[in-house]
């Protein structure tokens, strides 16, 4: 499953202090494993109009202890009308249903004992078509006439496949699946497998019944189907494989680019696991209304529209690109996560982790000119480390128990520090061996269930390397190392001496006993920045190393490629020998950006003073490559938005300026004859950031443009439209609201409908911006969006943060109700509130969410209080050094001769 945004996965407000108590754990057993499926036949008769759906199922079943009379499964928001077991002749009516709503369960109970062996389980009921994205819900489409209609659609990752049918609802009990659908006649219906009859339905003639094949032996959270209005485009891979994607009506040349990716994409995971596709086809579908990115079902895949849908006129390089990586996503997961599945919700990292890892490889593969591993440093690597380095982090591995407890761990430790982890043990073992191992896993336990540890055994296996014991010291214990290094030359040699602490948001760590990690360590040297001239993996707190030959003028760089998942920090001298390698590029870009990104983070911890980083900031002033500006924009986004609560913010946006303007006159506003995807993603990037810090020319360019594009004289390109649309709203009023807001209205795209959403809360009036807000509950704004829309307002400015805030609480029965239980709520809390910087603010969010429980959210809003107090003690500690180096800065620029 996909759950961020490329908007989500730039770095939102990071970090804070003091740990707090981890979330309490609710009691929980797992089911009783006496009676066990082995085939569901479910039948399902959705109502489209008023959204409840009938059902049957027949569970062909093992019964393995005699004597049971009950048996016990899951079960949510489902009515049984009754139930029976038949087994050697007799069948016997259950007497009573006994639902525990608290832990999504019912027992059925029996007259007499259960027989031993195989028997059919037969249950009717009834269900609602719900509107929380979860279950089998309803989702809302506008038809080509303006019709408001409803699609029957599923999502059941995690564990809510119980909410469309009785089952045994845990990932460790397979079963196959015959599935039938009774639908409208004038209906697409789709399932996980391909259609094998489809007969009128003998009650109804509106009516279809329409049979699927049975699918493999697979877990309850990968069924899936939909009924709705679509149309499609179809290719075959190269394999074999009949690959479709679903649009709404009117749009399947917004499918091609899909399934060109996905087309391309199933040959390479063939070849890269050496084991094939398992099914006939394999369908990619969008759906209106979506809370997850995406979802890997397995023949089935759901996707929001923006995660599908690319529109060759109006869609911009960052959605194509977004595209490529979701649906590399979803089809890893056909195979790993599908054909060999997680054992519990422990290890949901490693389905999670590794299809993050994977994407890229696959993005790559397909789209070279991506450089698509530099970006993947500052979408997912550096991500992880901010998150994992505060008291409130936790372990990738996470023992999960309760439901409830489920959506919490779809986080960016499962995903984004399991896939750095993955790239690094990667890199540590090598493609080859680990490809093996690869193979070696996924033919051992194909149809079954694995754990972390089965990995780790077939990567040994193939590689011959302690592949156990270095990767438990990365899953089973939170956080991550810093990588202490110092420098002493001796004759022709030089030796570093190296050590390793754990490293902590709030500074250097003080506990008594210091975690330790088995660290694979490269270091290179200016004689060759791109290729190791040693390896080694430290397992102690410190070590000595030589290097021989190496004279006192060379640099020594620790993790080339920035693979390692710590952060380092160099003595004073080692730092400065590097620092021209970032102003001449003689060092690669992915390791400009983590020097840098290393240098901001250890300043945000007190270990150096944010002044020095600013310094550093200044020399990337030649800088051409697209990820380490990016990197640098997030980062210096933080800083705004933390001094945003000073008197020198001004100051700030001056010093933005001053560093982005000589790029972005080099750019220029409109694209170059040889241009790539990276120079236009770099030309959005760098004049966004000029128009949100008030450049002048920069507004008054996007206000023409703006106006031209508005007026049909000319359509802004796809990839000017969030910048200027930034820009404009930035610097605007009422009436530029209002513009925006017609665009909204007429937009035809989901993409560009979340486009004008990202930036709304841009409008600097108070007024306004009570306006966006409850614009973000209409209507015009789709359920899973609105999240968006009030996230754009906190991270505005100030003002706006304080008022989303308010609105959140005034407005918060309703949001929890839409999204409870769900990630979109922790996603909302994190947005509105991460970016304060006072003690009483982490107090009364504290507090609000004492009174107001979201069990999902709980660890998110323990994670939001540390950010606040780190926030507080980063602005204390250090806003007068940064302003004196701003004023400093500004005298020597206007006395250049001083």
């Amino acid at each position: 499953m996909t759950i961020l945004s490329p908007a989500d996965r730039a770095h939102n407000s990071p970090f804070s202090a003091q740990p707090a108590n981890m979330p309490e754990r609710r009691p929980f057993a797992r089911l009783p494993t006496d009676v066990s499926p082995v085939n569901y036949a479910l039948w399902l008769k959705p109502d489209l109009v008023d959204f409840t759906f009938e059902g049957k199922v027949e569970a062909r079943v093992q019964v393995s202890r005699p004597a049971t009379n009950q048996i016990v499964m899951n079960c949510a928001d489902i009515d049984i009308i009754s139930a029976s077991f038949a087994s050697g002749g007799k069948e016997i009516n259950a007497t009573g249903f006994n639902y525990q709503n608290e832990d999504e369960k019912v027992t059925l109970s029996f007259p007499s004992a259960l027989q031993a062996g195989s028997g059919i389980l037969k249950i009717d009921f009834v269900g609602e078509l719900n509107d929380k994205m979860k279950g089998f819900y309803r989702s809302k489409y506008i038809t080509p006439t303006g019709e408001v209609r409803f699609a029957a659609v599923t999502q059941f990752e995690a564990t809510d496949a119980r909410r469309a049918f009785p089952c045994w609802d845990e990932p460790a009990i397979k079963a196959t699946f015959d599935i039938t659908l009774i639908v409208p006649k004038d209906r697409v219906a789709l399932s996980n497998m391909n259609v094998i009859d489809r007969k009128p339905y003998p009650d109804d003639d509106n009516l279809l019944e329409i049979k699927f094949a049975t699918t493999p032996i697979m877990s309850t959270y990968l069924v899936a189907f939909v009924v709705g209005e679509y149309d499609f485009v179809e290719s075959q891979s190269s394999d074999g494989v009949t690959v479709r994607v679903y649009t709404p009506v009117g749009k399947a040349e917004q499918g091609k680019f899909a399934l060109e990716v996905a087309t391309k994409t199933l040959p390479f995971y063939k070849d890269y696991f050496n084991v094939p596709y398992p099914l006939p086809k394999i369908d990619l579908i969008a759906i209106a209304d979506f809370a997850a990115g995406a979802m890997e079902n397995w023949g089935l895949v759901t996707y929001r529209e923006t995660a599908l849908l690319i529109d060759p006129k109006n869609s911009c390089s960052s959605s194509r690109q977004w595209v490529a990586l979701v649906v590399g996503h979803e089809l890893a997961h056909q195979w790993f996560g599908n054909l060999v599945t997680m054992e519990w919700w422990t290890h949901l990292w490693l389905n999670e982790g590794f299809a993050s890892w994977i994407e890229y490889l696959c993005v790559d593969h397909c789209f070279p000119d991506y450089d698509i591993w530099t970006q993947f440093v500052s979408a997912d690597y550096t991500r992880a480390l901010e998150l994992d380095a505060l008291d409130n982090s936790h372990p990738i591995e996470v023992n999960v128990g309760h439901p409830s407890e489920v959506d919490e761990i779809f986080d960016a430790i499962s995903y984004s520090k399991g896939a750095s982890v993955i790239r690094m043990l990667h890199n540590y073992i090598g493609d080859e061996d680990f490809r093996k191992g690869m193979n070696i896993y996924l033919t051992k336990f194909q149809h079954k269930n694995a754990s972390t540890e089965d990995l780790w055994d077939c990567l040994e296996e193939a590689s011959g390397k302690p592949v156990a014991a270095v990767m438990s010291s990365w899953t089973k214990q939170m956080g991550f190392p810093i990588i202490v290094v110092d420098q002493e030359q001796h004759g022709e040699d030089s030796v570093l001496k190296i050590s390793q602490k754990k490293f902590c948001a709030s500074g250097p760590f003080n506990g008594e006993t210091c975690p330790n990690w088995m660290v694979p360590i490269s270091i290179c040297t200016s004689e060759d920045p791109s290729r190791p001239k040693l390896t080694m993996l430290l397992d102690s707190p410190e070590t000595t190393v030589t290097i021989s030959n190496l004279g006192p003028s060379q640099w020594v760089k620790i993790n080339p490629g920035t693979v390692g998942f710590y952060r380092i920090q160099y003595s004073s001298t080692m730092l400065d020998s590097l620092l021209p390698g970032i102003r001449d590029l003689t060092l690669p870009p992915v390791d400009r950006l983590g020097l840098q990104n290393d240098l901001f983070s250890l300043s945000r911890a007190g270990m150096i003073s944010t002044a020095e980083v600013l310094k550093v900031m200044e020399a990337f002033v030649n800088e051409p490559n697209y990820t380490v500006w990016s990197d640098l924009s997030c980062n210096l986004g933080v800083l705004s938005s933390l001094l945003s609560y000073t008197d020198f913010h001004e100051e700030v946006q001056e010093f933005i300026c001053d560093l982005f303007t000589p790029i972005g006159q080099k750019l220029g506003w409109d694209s170059k004859q040889g241009e790539g995807h990276l120079d236009a993603l770099l030309r959005g990037l760098v004049l966004g950031k000029l128009g949100k810090a008030g450049h002048k020319p920069t507004v008054e360019e996007s206000h023409r443009r703006f106006k031209d594009h508005v007026d049909g004289k000319v359509v802004l390109s796809a990839d000017l439209r969030s910048p200027v649309y930034l820009t404009v709203l930035k610097h605007g009023d009422s009436a530029t609201l209002d513009t925006m807001l017609k665009l909204h209205k007429q937009a035809d795209m989901q993409e560009e409908k979340n486009r004008i959403e990202r930036v709304l809360g841009a409008i600097s009036d108070a007024e306004l911006t009570q306006k966006v807000l409850a614009f973000a509950l209409s209507e015009e704004v789709r359920p899973q969006d609105t999240v968006t829309v009030i996230g754009g307002v906190a991270s505005s400015s100030k003002q706006g943060r304080k008022a989303a805030w308010k609105f959140v609480k005034d407005n918060w029965d309703e949001l929890h109700n839409r999204y409870q239980g769900g990630f979109l709520i922790s996603r909302l809390i994190k947005l509105t509130v991460d970016g304060f910087v006072d003690e009483k603010m982490a107090a009364e969010v504290k507090s609000f969410f004492e009174s107001h429980h979201a069990p999902a959210a709980e660890r998110t809003v323990q994670q939001c209080c540390e950010n606040i107090l780190l926030n507080a003690a980063w602005l204390k500690r250090d806003a007068d050094d940064i302003h004196q180096y701003l004023l400093k800065r500004k005298g020597s620029a206007c006395n250049p001769a001083v």
